[in-house]
């Protein structure tokens, strides 16, 4: 809930201090962008960003916001979100939970375009008994702008808040933050518009959220952009209404002229209040492999701790994001360690793992034709939007890798099966097992460089048999290594970039180094790969897979 009092589920009593400390950022390490955190009763959750992704929004959970846990993301099904044919760095962008009359609510947008000076961003609301679902039909609301998010006021109304978009040439498409009533019963937005905001100086004012403390409504913006630039700025008024006046002593966060920093990009915040009364600001943020490089994990997740000023505006200290903040006065709550390999036995696929534009269903990512494995079934090209067959989890770590045997009989050069370290449809490198033009059996490497293919390493296999592979992310490079059964590891061929992974190589581009192209958003997968181009009926079988981080 986004008001001061959070929750009626909070209790009176208040627990020891917290014996872990400090909070190390990021506490959400690779891709998870756009944070939207909550607090119901002792519960804390994080939503974040999934665009192209599916579950279309993860959600963590934690007790004592230093440790967090993924739970089974929400919007996991088809009748929920479709993503097929969604561009990349489209699909779902900055979702909103919140609760209020016993129900968890999420916001969200799903972008079906952002190209040309164009968005397409139709915004739905979902509610769910809890955060684990399940989640109702989401229900289509405006399309007018996204970042949209809700306030349930303490007089039990509801607002429903986002950016307002322009796509008028010479005009800014970031024409302020609306408002207008959300009907919680009825399920639908009632009333006017309002205009809140138009933003500061810094412009690009968007991912709006609002609360309410001490007489005053106070709005947080993220402006500037998703990038070095990137910045949360507060603003305040008596009246939900406005006018809103902005904090005199500049954004609340930034670390624009700060390019020392480990924590880039920082912005795209919202608040928590604990229960023992402490605050807490979730924002983005990005590690850069060199001053202001490329940051081949994407967008994480940092918390920093807010204190309020005398004169009543909410500030982190030195306005700059650190790497270590304060933990709250809570019990320390860690969770069981993931096991590092999973061996597939479960009815369903676990909460780390990510598929490319459409749910885990069993006609394509099967967990019961064959004992303790995962079967693939193969999809469109790695260019195709509605149908790849990929099955991936975020790379956390600079240094990270994951293997798995790949058992795959290709029947021809259409078939395709393997490990990729995958970025978007643009960018990529991937290991596959596949068939020449003779008919043998290879593993082969090839990269996709903003959108160029470029073919490396070709070595021979048996005609039968799983191969282990292996993807490795160490900075700068990715590494992919083979072994046969009994065998040792082998590198296949020569190390490769790894900082195409990245949105600043995937973004906009400008001539001389490239074409144009709309920005980029997301981050680094290691994943498991198949392709039937032809349509032909290929699967390919994974006894396990082992994910570390070094």
């Amino acid at each position: 809930m986004t008001t001061e009092a959070t929750t009626a589920a909070t209790a009176s009593s208040v627990p020891p201090a917290n014996r872990s400390g400090t909070i190390t950022n990021p506490v959400l390490p690779g891709f998870h962008p756009d944070p939207s955190i909550l607090r119901v009763g002792d519960d804390y959750y994080l939503a974040t960003s999934t665009f192209e992704w599916h579950p279309g929004v993860r959600v963590h959970h934690s007790r004592d916001l230093v440790h967090w846990r993924p739970l089974p993301g929400a919007l996991d099904e088809r009748r929920l979100l479709d993503l097929s044919g969604v561009p990349d760095s489209g699909g779902v962008w900055a979702p909103c939970l919140s609760y209020a009359h016993g129900l968890f609510h999420l916001v969200f947008t799903r972008v079906d375009n952002h190209h040309g000076g164009w968005w397409d961003a139709q915004n739905y609301v979902t509610t769910a008994p809890t955060a684990s679902g399940p989640w109702s039909d989401p229900v289509p609301v405006h399309a007018r702008g996204f970042d949209p998010s809700l306030f349930h006021d303490e007089d039990g109304v509801c607002w429903m808040l986002s950016l307002t978009g322009d796509w008028r040439p010479r005009r800014d498409p970031f024409a302020g933050i609306q408002a207008q009533r959300w009907d919680c019963a009825a399920g639908r937005l009632t009333g006017e518009v309002h205009m809140l905001f138009h933003g500061t100086g810094a412009g690009v004012t968007e991912g709006p959220h609002l609360y309410r403390r001490h007489g005053f409504y106070y709005l947080m913006t993220a402006e500037g952009g998703t990038s070095w630039d990137h910045q949360v700025t507060v603003a305040r008024s008596p009246t939900l209404l406005g006018p809103y006046e902005s904090d005199p002593h500049g954004p609340t966060l930034t670390s624009r002229h700060r390019p020392e920093l480990t924590l880039q990009k920082a912005g795209h915040g919202s608040l928590v209040r604990t229960r023992t009364g402490e605050w807490y600001l979730a924002h983005l943020t990005g590690r850069p492999d060199t001053p202001r490089g490329r940051c081949v994990l994407g967008r994480e997740t940092a918390l920093q701790r807010v204190e309020w000023s005398e004169d009543g505006w909410p500030r982190v200290a030195g306005g700059i994001p650190a790497d270590r903040t304060p933990a709250p006065r809570l019990p320390a709550h860690p969770f069981p360690e993931e096991p590092a390999r999973d061996d597939f036995d479960g009815d369903r696929l676990g909460p780390h793992w990510a598929t490319l534009r459409r749910p885990a269903t069993p006609d394509w990512a099967d967990l019961t034709a064959r004992p303790s494995h995962l079967r693939v079934h193969g999809g469109q090209s790695p260019r195709g939007l509605r149908t790849p067959s990929l099955v991936a989890r975020r790379a956390g770590s600079f240094h990270c890798s994951l293997e798995a045997p790949v058992d795959f009989d290709a029947a021809g050069t259409q078939q395709l099966a393997g490990l990729t370290a995958y970025y978007d449809t643009r960018n990529w490198h991937y290991a596959y097992i596949s068939r020449d033009d003779g008919g043998r059996r290879v593993l082969s490497v090839l990269t996709c460089d903003d959108g160029n293919r470029v073919e490396g390493a070709t070595v021979p296999l048996p005609d039968t048999g799983p191969v282990e592979l292996r993807v490795t992310l160490g900075l700068p490079y990715v590494v992919f290594h083979h072994r046969p059964p009994g065998g040792q590891w082998a590198a296949l061929g020569a190390p490769l970039d790894a900082t195409i992974l990245s949105d600043e190589y995937a973004g906009e581009k400008q001539p001389p180094e490239g074409r144009a192209a709309s920005p980029a958003f997301t981050g680094t997968f290691l994943g498991l790969w198949v392709q039937d181009i032809a349509a032909d009926g290929a699967y390919a079988d994974f006894d396990h897979a082992t994910y570390r981080e070094h």
